[in-house]
């Protein structure tokens, strides 16, 4: 049997960990930039408040209804997920952290009733961490994603969902839509649409052989799972990315080559720190960076260029970033957003140099050692390039930015007694 916990409303649940006095009461998280809303609680959710919603359109509502309105805060909202994390992986031997809220474990050999051990689950990180959790459990991962649904909408489950016999899952398959099994996108929709499937409960007794031709083998996988047959297989450890991109928009758009090429440093540097801690080596940069697209003068500019030798040193990928920047600008615009990408990154441990060009040298491995843990020691960004600015108008805009309460001296909650 699979588990998968999920957070509930997870931003939203973060910043009431420190903020009881706002636990049954609406909330909602913002974007970069204070842009959209990205999390609600389920206070916010019963009042309307929709998804993904520019917040200056709906300030107003959120105003008359006092909702807590919080800017993104992801060094509170990553420390939390470690937490939340080591709490879960003491449950199972075998996990598969899913995302930054979510984790399947395998729940062989852990008693034989799940449900009560997911209770316990729950109970144990509500008293750890704080985070309301929802767990669905199910003989297949497709399945548990099913069962965790149901056990995040219907107030009857009290948050535990367990899918053990087939009557359980036939009966939900029957009433979820196949939007909602896991894997099937917009587009696969309307495909299985045309061929009638409409419910998961279809979806499930289609010929898989006859849905390979109009999907993949994936398809497949996913009806053999629908029917309490398990193909996907937990992973342990995730795979690395093949390419790393650290994008933003900017608080103040830049209107000159400084502030951006500051930004591009900025995110070039973010980048690089990504690479090393996988242990890569990028080939290449890409940079980009537009304007506002509703404005009528929309302008873009993009392009990539070769690093001499595959490296993870900061000052070579800023020093190139910075380049193509200044080769892409194009004075006489505000631009908006900019991004920089680290691109045919290769395994530094398995990479061959080349005969003629030794690559990158020990001191540059030394001293990106060093950054990197004085930076996780003091804290991000205590040591920095000066080329990624010290004033930094572009940052992005957070009003609304609650404490870091765990990874800042100065802003750890003060208890009184």
């Amino acid at each position: 049997m699979f588990a998968l916990a999920d957070c509930n409303s997870f931003y939203a649940s973060c910043e009431q960990v420190f903020r009881p006095d706002l636990r049954g009461k609406p909330v909602v998280v913002l974007s970069n930039n204070d842009g959209c809303i990205v999390a609600r609680s389920k206070e916010a959710k019963a009042l309307g408040i929709p998804d993904l919603q520019p917040f200056f359109k709906i300030e107003n509502l959120l105003r008359r209804n006092k909702v807590a309105i919080f800017s993104s805060n992801y060094a509170l909202y990553g420390d939390l997920s470690r937490r939340v994390m080591e709490t879960l992986q003491t449950f199972s031997p075998a996990i598969e952290v899913y995302s930054i809220d979510e984790m399947f474990l395998d729940l062989a050999g852990m008693g034989n009733d799940p449900g009560s051990y997911s209770r316990t689950i729950r109970e144990t990180l509500w008293q750890h961490v704080g985070i309301p959790m929802s767990i669905g459990v199910a003989p297949s991962k497709t399945l548990a994603k099913l069962a965790n649904k149901v056990a995040k909408k219907a107030p009857a489950c009290e948050g535990v969902c367990v899918l053990d016999e087939a009557r359980k899952w036939r009966w939900v398959l029957d009433r979820m839509p196949v939007r909602e099994v896991w894997g099937v996108g917009r587009q696969m929709e309307r495909r299985l649409g045309d061929l009638g499937i409409r419910t998961a409960r279809d979806l499930a007794n289609a010929n898989p052989k006859i849905l390979r031709r109009h999907g993949s083998v994936n398809l497949e996988r996913t009806i053999e799972e629908l029917n309490g047959r398990p193909c996907l297989e937990l992973e342990d450890v995730p795979g690395d990315k093949q390419q790393i991109y650290s994008t933003r928009s900017f608080g103040t758009k830049a209107r000159s080559l400084v502030p951006l090429q500051e930004a591009v440093a900025h995110y070039a540097s973010n980048a690089g720190e990504k690479l090393r801690k996988q242990r890569h080596l990028a080939r290449a940069v890409h940079v980009f960076f537009h304007t506002s697209p509703h404005e009528p003068r929309y302008h873009s500019a993009s392009a990539v260029m070769q690093l001499p030798y595959p490296s993870d040193d900061i000052r070579l990928i800023v020093a190139t970033a910075r380049q193509i920047a200044r080769n892409i600008y194009t004075p006489g615009h505000a631009f908006l957003k900019a991004g920089v990408g680290l691109l045919n990154i290769v395994d530094r441990q398995h990479h061959q140099f080349d005969l003629l060009q030794p690559g990158q040298n020990t001191r540059a491995d030394t001293l990106m050692s060093t950054m990197d843990a004085i930076n996780r020691k003091v804290g991000r960004c205590a040591v920095f390039l000066a080329a990624q600015g010290t004033h930094r108008p572009w940052a992005m805009r957070q009003q609304f930015r609650s404490p870091r309460y765990t990874t800042h001296w100065d802003e750890l909650p003060k208890v009184r007694a």
